[in-house]
Protein backbone atom coordinates (compact mmCIF):
# COMPACT_ATOMS: atom_id res chain seq x y z
CA UNK A 1 0.00 0.00 0.00
CA UNK A 2 1.08 3.30 -1.01
CA UNK A 3 0.00 7.05 0.32
CA UNK A 4 1.30 9.52 -0.65
CA UNK A 5 0.13 13.39 -1.57
CA UNK A 6 -1.94 13.64 -4.82
CA UNK A 7 -4.09 15.73 -6.84
CA UNK A 8 -7.46 16.32 -6.06
CA UNK A 9 -8.61 17.37 -9.49
CA UNK A 10 -7.00 13.96 -11.26
CA UNK A 11 -9.44 11.59 -12.79
CA UNK A 12 -8.41 9.27 -9.79
CA UNK A 13 -8.88 12.00 -7.32
CA UNK A 14 -12.42 13.32 -8.32
CA UNK A 15 -13.21 9.72 -8.54
CA UNK A 16 -13.01 8.76 -5.10
CA UNK A 17 -14.51 12.23 -4.11
CA UNK A 18 -17.27 11.70 -6.10
CA UNK A 19 -17.31 8.07 -4.30
CA UNK A 20 -17.36 9.78 -0.74
CA UNK A 21 -19.84 11.67 -1.89
CA UNK A 22 -22.12 9.07 -2.91
CA UNK A 23 -21.20 7.44 0.12
CA UNK A 24 -22.25 10.57 2.28
CA UNK A 25 -25.65 10.86 0.29
CA UNK A 26 -26.69 7.39 1.42
CA UNK A 27 -27.18 8.98 5.26
CA UNK A 28 -27.48 13.07 4.49
CA UNK A 29 -28.54 15.75 2.84
CA UNK A 30 -26.81 18.28 0.40
CA UNK A 31 -27.65 20.93 3.29
CA UNK A 32 -26.23 18.37 6.27
CA UNK A 33 -22.15 17.92 4.68
CA UNK A 34 -19.59 19.81 5.50
CA UNK A 35 -17.07 17.89 2.89
CA UNK A 36 -14.70 19.89 1.16
CA UNK A 37 -15.00 20.68 -2.73
CA UNK A 38 -12.12 18.94 -5.33
CA UNK A 39 -11.44 22.47 -5.51
CA UNK A 40 -11.15 23.49 -2.09
CA UNK A 41 -8.95 20.50 -1.53
CA UNK A 42 -6.22 22.44 -3.50
CA UNK A 43 -6.06 25.55 -1.74
CA UNK A 44 -2.64 26.45 0.65
CA UNK A 45 -2.22 24.45 3.08
CA UNK A 46 -4.26 21.49 1.68
CA UNK A 47 -3.02 18.29 1.64
CA UNK A 48 -4.42 15.90 -0.37
CA UNK A 49 -3.58 12.17 0.06
CA UNK A 50 -4.38 8.96 -2.66
CA UNK A 51 -4.18 5.29 -1.39
CA UNK A 52 -2.97 3.05 -3.64
CA UNK A 53 -2.13 -0.95 -4.26
CA UNK A 54 0.92 -2.65 -5.81
CA UNK A 55 -1.35 -2.28 -8.76
CA UNK A 56 -1.64 1.70 -8.72
CA UNK A 57 -5.52 1.45 -8.29
CA UNK A 58 -6.65 4.08 -6.08
CA UNK A 59 -8.06 2.74 -2.86
CA UNK A 60 -9.33 5.65 -0.38
CA UNK A 61 -8.23 9.04 0.18
CA UNK A 62 -8.45 11.48 3.34
CA UNK A 63 -7.05 15.39 3.33
CA UNK A 64 -5.31 17.58 6.00
CA UNK A 65 -6.15 21.19 6.37
CA UNK A 66 -3.61 23.52 8.03
CA UNK A 67 -6.04 25.57 10.37
CA UNK A 68 -2.93 27.00 12.15
CA UNK A 69 -3.26 25.91 16.06
CA UNK A 70 -4.52 22.27 14.37
CA UNK A 71 -4.67 20.63 11.41
CA UNK A 72 -8.66 19.64 10.38
CA UNK A 73 -9.29 16.08 8.76
CA UNK A 74 -11.61 16.08 5.86
CA UNK A 75 -12.58 13.54 3.22
CA UNK A 76 -11.47 10.22 4.49
CA UNK A 77 -12.76 7.86 2.35
CA UNK A 78 -11.96 4.20 1.44
CA UNK A 79 -13.64 2.21 -1.49
CA UNK A 80 -16.05 -0.52 -1.12
CA UNK A 81 -13.28 -3.26 -2.17
CA UNK A 82 -10.71 -2.28 0.68
CA UNK A 83 -13.49 -1.46 3.39
CA UNK A 84 -12.50 -3.67 6.33
CA UNK A 85 -8.54 -4.10 5.05
CA UNK A 86 -7.20 -1.15 8.03
CA UNK A 87 -6.61 1.20 4.88
CA UNK A 88 -8.53 4.24 6.86
CA UNK A 89 -6.32 3.68 9.93
CA UNK A 90 -3.57 4.05 7.62
CA UNK A 91 -4.75 6.90 6.02
CA UNK A 92 -5.64 8.33 9.31
CA UNK A 93 -1.66 7.54 10.54
CA UNK A 94 0.01 8.85 7.74
CA UNK A 95 -1.92 12.35 8.41
CA UNK A 96 -1.33 12.16 11.93
CA UNK A 97 2.78 11.55 11.47
CA UNK A 98 2.78 14.13 8.93
CA UNK A 99 1.06 17.12 10.76
CA UNK A 100 3.25 16.06 14.00
CA UNK A 101 6.57 16.00 11.99
CA UNK A 102 4.85 19.46 11.01
CA UNK A 103 4.79 20.98 14.57
CA UNK A 104 1.54 20.11 14.83
CA UNK A 105 -0.16 19.01 18.18
CA UNK A 106 -4.00 18.93 17.50
CA UNK A 107 -6.39 16.91 15.08
CA UNK A 108 -10.02 18.08 14.47
CA UNK A 109 -12.43 16.39 12.50
CA UNK A 110 -16.13 16.67 12.21
CA UNK A 111 -18.20 13.54 10.81
CA UNK A 112 -21.43 12.40 10.45
CA UNK A 113 -23.67 10.77 13.25
CA UNK A 114 -24.48 8.10 11.33
CA UNK A 115 -21.27 6.73 9.78
CA UNK A 116 -20.79 4.46 13.04
CA UNK A 117 -17.80 2.61 11.13
CA UNK A 118 -15.96 6.18 10.66
CA UNK A 119 -16.37 7.11 14.48
CA UNK A 120 -15.47 3.68 15.53
CA UNK A 121 -12.14 4.36 14.02
CA UNK A 122 -11.88 7.72 15.10
CA UNK A 123 -12.25 6.67 18.55
CA UNK A 124 -10.29 3.88 18.48
CA UNK A 125 -7.53 5.73 17.04
CA UNK A 126 -7.94 8.37 20.16
CA UNK A 127 -9.98 10.72 19.53
CA UNK A 128 -12.34 12.04 21.69
CA UNK A 129 -15.53 13.63 21.42
CA UNK A 130 -15.91 17.79 21.74
CA UNK A 131 -18.28 20.25 20.79
CA UNK A 132 -18.34 22.55 17.30
CA UNK A 133 -15.54 24.24 16.31
CA UNK A 134 -14.58 26.55 14.09
CA UNK A 135 -17.72 27.97 11.82
CA UNK A 136 -19.32 24.97 12.25
CA UNK A 137 -23.01 24.87 13.76
CA UNK A 138 -23.91 22.54 16.14
CA UNK A 139 -26.48 20.44 14.62
CA UNK A 140 -27.57 17.34 15.46
CA UNK A 141 -26.23 15.40 12.49
CA UNK A 142 -22.36 16.29 13.03
CA UNK A 143 -20.42 14.56 15.37
CA UNK A 144 -17.39 16.90 16.26
CA UNK A 145 -14.04 14.81 17.63
CA UNK A 146 -9.85 15.95 18.21
CA UNK A 147 -6.93 14.00 19.37
CA UNK A 148 -3.92 15.50 21.38
CA UNK A 149 -0.71 14.00 19.26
Amino acid sequence: MIIAPGDPLSPEGLALIEGSEQALREFYTAEESFAYSPEELTAPGVIFYIARDAQDTPLGCVASVDMGDYVEIKRLFVTPPAQGTGLGRALMARLEKDAQADGHTLMRLETGDLLVAACTLYERMGYRRRGPFADYLDVPTSTFMEKRL
